[in-house]
């Protein structure tokens, strides 16, 4: 049995055959996530987990190397990006459309859905 870290066990899995440049979403509860990729729905309730709780627990075991958000959540929900920038220190954060941002995550390795309902509060990890 698993003593730490990740223990989703698709999660997990996801983290460790992600490699370099790879990206997956990580998204709120009413994202249209794309049937393609893989999805790993984490939503509980509303709120439980949120996009920041899941990123925290990704960012503690794996190599991040930019997170990109939409335009939007700078106007909409600056606290959500405010503390994301807080939680990943140096790690470049990018921003695109939200149209942009929801068309890049059609090609993702994943989208992992939160109960987060932070407008805007979605997020796409590219691997370092």
């Amino acid at each position: 049995m698993k003593r730490s870290g990740i223990l989703h066990p698709a999660l997990s899995h996801l983290l460790a055959s992600t490699g370099h440049t790879d990206y997956f979403t990580i998204c709120d509860r009413g994202f249209p996530v794309p049937l393609r990729p893989e999805r790993i729905d984490l939503a509980l309730v509303e709120g439980i987990p949120t996009v920041l709780e899941v990123l925290r627990a990704i960012h503690e075991e794996f190599v991040i190397n930019r997170v990109v958000v939409a335009d939007e959540a700078e106007m909409v929900s600056p606290g959500h990006v405010a503390a994301l920038r807080e939680l990943l220190g140096p790690t470049r954060v990018m921003t695109m459309s939200h149209l942009e941002l929801k068309a890049l995550s059609q090609d993702a390795r994943a989208t992992i859905r939160t109960g987060d309902a932070t407008p805007y509060g979605n997020i796409i990890v590219v691997s370092g």
